[in-house]
């Protein structure tokens, strides 16, 4: 490690920036933010340290840097376009024992400014030591991404009761429970989702519950999409992240299942046509069961928990029980793999509506308003609907529906073993049995398939190991 990282107050102290242009603009806003009072040495200044001066924000000295500058500063940002001056700068700093900062040539300064991710009070830095200030860049924002903005009213909730804290758990091991409870439990969740009264209510009952005391867990009703791990979403993931156990199913992708906390309990309820690990019912219970023992329980589905995810069924038993729950939304197959293979589910000049349909009913009949779904100008998107494509193709011909209409079908979508096959509402189902493509599938029939050849941009490799269906792992399938 080259660089000490360390967080410096700047509150009320003189900062010199030498330089008036758009990179002293960007030193100068963060200074500005610290509260620092900033003083800008430089002939001339761009219009936005021109527009801060006229704000009365900032002190210009109006010329060159001159030996001296330095002599009542605290800290001195050189960020000029003149190697000499900078060196200068980082000289006179060196010689009065004052931190100084050399844009551009870290080597010649005693600090470097990383990039920043600000959830205020909580901040975060990133920096490669100068190497690759774009790198450090990208990493915060990679960074922001898994960092909600609702951190920092977190963390204010947390200084408001911290002496009250101490107070109640005087050993620091509890003290430390008590924390890791509150930062990764509902009190925060409550935080994230701007309920800061709730927040406030639930943190006083963890106070007095004491250090044993788990109380009620929660479930996360969580989208995990159609297969690529990039289409999750950040409030997802965190609680991915942070959940005790998973409840997840067969068409949850595996690399979407590995990034849950590893630690986690897994427990696989997945159902296939004719072989279901468990009951819905038995799922639904399970889910309030484990809720109700103190856990943090995330119910991991493929797609979005509200379209064929049976999402509804399983709040309805919490909520009945009164089990907390959130429902975080999820990409669709229909949105994921369309997007992914090139076809645009609307468009102007081929569909102006869409219909998701499911493949087999509750009674595992198809009976289907065929002649509604055979009407021009939309598109169909039919969920599990494979092994009843023949009959799909041919109740939408007997009610009208042109032969040779576009079709394709979709075989793991999104991942790296995407597969697209196309054809008409005629010739699809020989396609398929030519084929054999492997589960989870997804049909659409409308003429916007026949704009894949022209938009398709998504290419799997040629050979992959990474699918859609996740495994089932041995010994996992029913711990709880």
């Amino acid at each position: 490690m080259e660089h000490l990282p360390i967080f410096l107050s700047v509150r009320d102290q003189i900062c010199a920036v030498i330089g008036g242009g758009e990179i002293a603009t960007r030193k100068v806003s963060l200074l500005l933010r610290a509260g620092a009072r900033v003083r800008i040495i430089a002939p001339q200044l761009c219009p936005n340290l021109s527009a801060l001066l006229d704000q009365g924000r900032i002190a210009h000295l109006a010329r060159e840097y001159r030996d001296g500058d330095l002599d009542d500063v605290y800290l001195a940002i050189a960020a000029t376009d003149s190697a000499d001056v900078n060196h200068a700068v980082a000289s006179a700093g060196r010689a009065r024992d004052i931190p100084v900062n050399v844009v551009d040539h870290p080597e010649d300064g005693s600090f470097i400014m990383p990039s920043i991710i600000d959830r205020s009070p909580v901040i975060a830095a990133v920096s490669t030591g100068g190497a690759s200030p774009v790198l450090a860049r990208l990493m915060r924002s990679r960074l922001e991404s898994m960092i909600p903005a609702g951190y920092g009213r977190l963390a204010e909730l947390a200084g408001k009761f911290r002496e009250r804290v101490k107070q109640a758990f005087r050993d620091p091991a509890d003290r430390r429970r008590f924390w890791d409870r509150v930062l990764q439990g509902n009190v925060a969740e409550r935080v994230f989702s701007g309920h800061m009264r709730e927040a406030e209510v639930l943190m006083e009952h963890e106070l007095g519950s004491g250090p044993q005391q788990a109380g009620m867990g929660e479930v996360y009703l969580v989208g995990g999409g159609p297969g690529d791990p990039d289409l999750l979403t950040f409030r997802a993931l965190r609680l991915m992240q942070q959940a005790d156990v998973v409840v997840y199913d067969r068409l949850v992708a595996k690399a979407v299942l590995d990034m849950t906390r590893s630690d986690a309990e897994r427990i696989y309820v997945g159902k296939e046509r004719d072989n279901h690990a468990m009951r819905q019912e038995e799922i639904n219970q399970l889910l309030a069961d484990l809720a109700k023992q103190g856990k943090r329980v995330v119910r991991l589905k493929g797609g979005d928990p509200f379209i064929f995810g049976r999402g509804g069924e399983e709040i309805d038993t919490l909520a009945s029980q009164g089990v907390p729950f959130q429902v975080i939304p999820g990409i669709t197959a229909a949105s994921g793999c369309a997007t992914y293979s090139g076809i645009p589910l609307t468009h102007r000049d081929y569909a102006q509506s869409v219909t998701f349909v499911t493949g087999h009913l509750k009674d595992n009949t198809m009976n289907l308003n065929w002649t509604q779904l055979a009407q021009p100008n939309q598109t169909l998107v039919f969920y599990m609907g494979l092994k009843g494509l023949p009959v799909i193709s041919r109740e939408l011909q007997a009610h009208g529906m042109a032969p040779d209409t576009a079709a394709a079908l979709i075989q793991q979508g999104t991942t790296q073993k995407q597969k697209v096959y196309t054809g008409t509402l005629a010739t699809l189902p020989e396609i398929v049995a030519r084929k054999q493509p492997k589960p989870p599938t997804l049909i659409i029939v409308g003429d916007v398939v026949q704009l894949h050849d022209k938009l398709s941009w998504f290419k799997s490799p040629e050979h992959s190991e990474q699918g859609a269906t996740s495994p089932i792992t041995p010994g996992t399938e029913l711990r709880h």
